[in-house]
């Protein structure tokens, strides 16, 4: 501040530290942090015992009070001491740290301590005690440990305690109730029954799909399939459109084999017995191969560049005409294709009828292209905008 005089300057400033690295002062009494003073800490600590009395955090809370009134009695004219509660997040790991240095770092701002006397309930240290040190020298650790009477009552108060989470809690009640749940159900099925000596082998059927599951994942993968068609939003009509045709064109083409082989069966028998003469019967084996083929290809690579081709008309895109004169192509390429196999399956046929499908495919080709390229300079507008497609073509 710039109000202080010299001697104030160099005041040892000493800071009394409780944390809560596990945020149960925000969790169970509701209570904001980071608090300073001694008046906020004791009765933010009242208030979190009278929720949990056997809440050790409340214990360290009033023994930083203490040792403040400790210090604040016998600290010498060049010396400050304040006290503060600093908490985490009942989350724990890297999100508890960074709570516990940005509320640091806050009440670092409001009081520049020189040294810190760190309080904690002795189960943090390891993890605490280097946030605090990179910032601030530790000149001391008071670590607060509840005293237990090891009589056997409290020992059953204990048991019960951890008893109670066991079931209450559905991420442990599922294994130590559910599973030997289970497994009782299927002895008393199979005692009903009466063949209770085949409860070993359930045994076993059990426990390894239970490790199975657990081990690979199963029951995750489950629960995120399960969120994901939850939550699954359908793409736009344009994209559904091309997804669909895309899985009807491989869909064609995947059969097409089966047809060309099965075409080529029909027509070679019997079937060449070695691999001699599959080579000398290869060229005709090809040419009925494309013969039973070549339909369904066309079909399906047409089928796909289709929705591709309205998907790209919505989107205003100018690759909607190339992909209209591809299709134009791929179409009359059926009858170059059936041309070769022809050819493969009787040479003596002649290559005339193969030269005037490819000439006449080159002409359709070049005549598409033109056509499109009159459609586009005619439409040039509607192709510079990339506009939302039209009506509810557009909407997601």
């Amino acid at each position: 501040m710039t109000g202080r005089t010299k001697g104030q300057s160099e005041q040892k400033k000493i800071l009394i530290l409780c944390v809560d690295r596990d945020g149960d002062l925000g969790t169970k009494a509701g209570i904001k942090t980071p608090l300073m003073g001694r008046q906020a800490n004791l009765d933010a600590a009242v208030a979190l015992a009278l929720q949990d009395p056997e809440e050790p955090d409340a214990n360290a809370m009033f023994e930083s009070v203490s040792l403040y009134d400790r210090l604040t009695k016998d600290k010498r004219p060049d010396e400050i001491v304040e006290v503060a509660t600093i908490c985490g997040s009942e989350l724990g790991g890297v999100g508890a740290d960074r709570k516990l240095v940005s509320e640091l770092n806050t009440v670092l701002d409001r009081f520049n301590a020189d040294e810190v006397i760190l309080v904690t309930d002795g189960y943090s240290d390891e993890a605490v005690l280097p946030l605090i040190e990179s910032r601030v020298p530790v000149s001391s650790v008071r670590r607060i440990v509840i005293k237990h009477s090891e009589s056997i009552e409290e020992t059953a108060a204990l048991f019960s305690r951890y008893l109670k989470l066991l079931v209450e809690n559905p991420k442990y009640s599922r294994i130590v109730l559910g599973l030997p749940g289970f497994l009782f159900l299927i002895w008393g099925i199979l005692a009903y029954f009466g063949v209770v000596n085949y409860y070993a082998i359930a045994i076993l059927l059990v426990l390894g799909a239970f490790m199975l599951i657990k081990g690979f994942g199963v029951d995750r993968a489950a629960k995120d399939f399960y969120k994901w068609a939850k939550d699954y939003t359908p793409p736009p009509l344009p994209v559904q459109i091309a997804n669909y045709t895309t899985i009807a064109g491989v869909l064609c083409i995947a059969i097409s084999v089966y047809s060309g082989y099965t075409n080529t069966l029909e027509r070679i028998t019997p079937a060449p017995a070695d691999l001699g003469a599959w080579v000398g019967v290869l060229p005709i084996f090809s040419g009925y191969f494309l013969k039973g083929a070549i339909d369904l290809i066309v079909v399906g690579i047409a089928t796909i560049l289709f929705g591709r081709g309205i998907r790209l008309y919505f989107d205003h895109d100018t690759r909607v005409l190339r992909n209209a004169a591809l299709i134009v192509s791929v179409g009359w390429s059926r009858w170059i294709f059936d041309g070769a196999a022809d050819i493969l399956i009787s040479p003596t046929l002649g290559y005339a009828n193969l030269v005037y499908s490819i000439i006449v495919g080159i002409l359709i080709t070049i005549a598409s292209v033109l056509v499109l390229l009159i459609i586009y300079r005619s439409n040039k507008n509607f192709f510079k905008t990339k506009e939302k497609a039209v009506d509810e073509f557009g909407e997601s």
